[in-house]
């Protein structure tokens, strides 16, 4: 007997599932990262939770985008991705502007987080969990020859990234205890922020990529 192959619309089945599990994912990391970034006064952790909320918004584009392509629609945006991108890009600036004053503060204050320790594990989680969807969310998008759902895999390879930064700061302020690196941790947290922001309008005005999270197709 042949082997199967899935058919498009079990794929775009997989691609919604999982753009609603990134929605969910987020949403979670979200919570966890602001709570204890709180409660330990780890700025990097902070920034990095409420960056994950605002990658929601985007997330929610990219599962009405699937939704649509499945019921016969191109994978042009239409007005409702095109604003999910505008408020995206909106908030992303915000944060980045935020996080600039308040590291900026923290580093003059000289500021010193209770512990990292939970920016550590939360990174870890992330940088496993990420490096799935990219797995799988690369392998739909070329099963069904999608430039939007390759974007999107690409989006969570900056998603990788900001995990990286948030566990390089928060293992290096474990290690030596030296007070500013929690501060710059947030510092290149609100860079990306920034690009994400810039990104997403550039995307909401025609620009072929269709994630906010930086869509370099690069390993």
């Amino acid at each position: 007997m042949p082997p199967t192959f899935p058919q498009p619309p079990e794929l775009y089945r997989k691609a919604a599932l999982l753009a609603l599990i990134t929605i969910i994912y987020n949403i979670a990391e979200g919570a966890v990262s602001v709570g204890f970034g709180v409660a330990d006064e780890t700025l990097s952790l902070f920034g990095f939770g409420l960056d994950s909320f605002v990658e929601v918004i985007s997330g929610v584009g990219i599962w009405h985008m699937v939704q649509r392509v499945r019921r016969g629609g191109t994978e042009d945006r239409d007005a409702f991705e095109r604003r999910a991108l505008r408020i995206t890009g909106g908030a992303f600036y915000l944060l980045a502007a935020g996080l600039v004053v308040t590291a900026g503060l923290s580093i003059y204050s000289e500021h010193r987080p209770e512990t990292t320790v939970w920016g550590i594990a939360v990174s870890l989680i992330s940088i496993s969990f990420m490096w799935l969807l990219i797995h799988h969310k690369t392998n739909v998008g070329r099963a069904l020859n999608s430039p939007a759902i390759l974007a999107d895999a690409a989006c969570s390879r900056t998603c990788l990234l900001l995990s990286a930064v948030l566990l390089a700061a928060s293992a290096g302020y474990e290690l030596t205890g030296i007070a500013w690196l929690d501060s710059l941790g947030s510092l290149a947290i609100a860079w990306l922020a920034w690009r994400e922001g810039r990104e997403a309008f550039g995307k909401a005005d025609g620009m072929a990529c269709s994630c906010s999270c930086g869509c370099s197709n690069g390993g």
